[in-house]
């Protein structure tokens, strides 16, 4: 998107001003400290349509169409991690803490966000589509979209693995869902490749983490969603990411938004590497 500069510029001057007053501070494994991120953010959309009403009964077992939220998930506690947690987290250099120049987000060279930082990050804007067999979730934000299958299929338990045969790892993992009741969506997500975070604190994960999405369809015109993550290997218990709040767009329409790297690397050489240097 054409503006992504100016976001990227206005997005660093907010988190410098707004983070000391309302991000928690989080120390090597976390230890019950609140999740590292600004709550919520803005989207002007979202704010045009909260107060819209329900528009009536939920349809049954049924997410399909446009919806939009805020920027960031709400809320979260981030459990004390394992040594092994420990040590991935000391090596995730996020802006907060190594500056901008010196950060290795993978999102500052518009690498893929993965799952599930797709969906804690810049989520303004999320589509269904359902299938016989499948949904397929669709991202605002570089227009990704994720396979949900509705079949029945287990996950795959040797991801990574080095028989012949075993699936490789995927920035969005691998994805099965089912229904619960007549109005929650529950999505379980595994084989994620570990080169990604879960969110822009720099929280690593593991292969073998199990995220678990349940999107609960409360009325016509609203939806919720809620992230846990089990992944022993890293940490000491499973934990939630959040709680998301989505309200339908009534003209069904998703804008471009798109990380594009030669604008990127415009800001860092215009914005970004002079900020980081003393």
């Amino acid at each position: 998107m054409r503006n992504l500069i100016a976001r990227l510029i206005f997005g660093l001057m907010a988190a410098c001003i707004l983070a000391p007053m309302v991000m928690g501070q989080a120390g090597a494994g976390g230890n019950n400290s609140s999740y590292d991120r600004l709550a919520g953010g803005t989207n002007s959309l979202y704010d045009r349509l909260k107060d819209a009403g329900t528009g009536g009964p939920p349809p049954k077992r049924d997410v399909t169409g446009v919806w939009t939220g805020l920027l960031e998930a709400l809320g979260g506690v981030v459990p004390p991690m394992t040594p092994l947690g420990e040590k991935r987290f000391s090596m995730n250099k996020t802006e907060r803490k190594a500056g901008w120049a010196d950060s290795n987000d993978p999102w500052k060279t518009c690498d893929p966000f993965g799952f599930p930082r797709s969906a804690v990050n810049e989520i303004t804007g999320i589509a269904f589509a359902q299938m016989p067999d499948k949904i397929i979730v669709l991202h605002q934000y570089n227009r990704i979209w994720r396979e949900v299958w509705m079949d029945g299929r287990e996950l795959p338990k040797n991801v990574g693995a080095t028989e012949k045969g075993a699936p490789d790892p995927r920035y969005y993992g691998y994805s099965v869902g089912r229904w619960e009741a007549d109005n929650t969506l529950v999505v379980d997500t595994t084989g994620l490749d570990d080169r990604t975070w879960l969110t822009e604190a720099g929280y690593p994960h593991s292969i073998d983490a199990h995220v678990q999405e349940r999107f609960t369809r409360t009325d016509h015109n609203d939806l919720e969603l809620s992230l846990t993550v089990d992944d022993p290997k890293l940490y000491t218990k499973p934990f939630s990411l959040g709680t998301e709040y989505f309200r339908w767009v009534p003209n069904q329409f998703l804008e471009e938004r798109l990380c594009i790297p030669s604008q990127v690397i415009e800001y860092l050489k215009a914005v970004g590497d002079p900020a980081g240097k003393p």
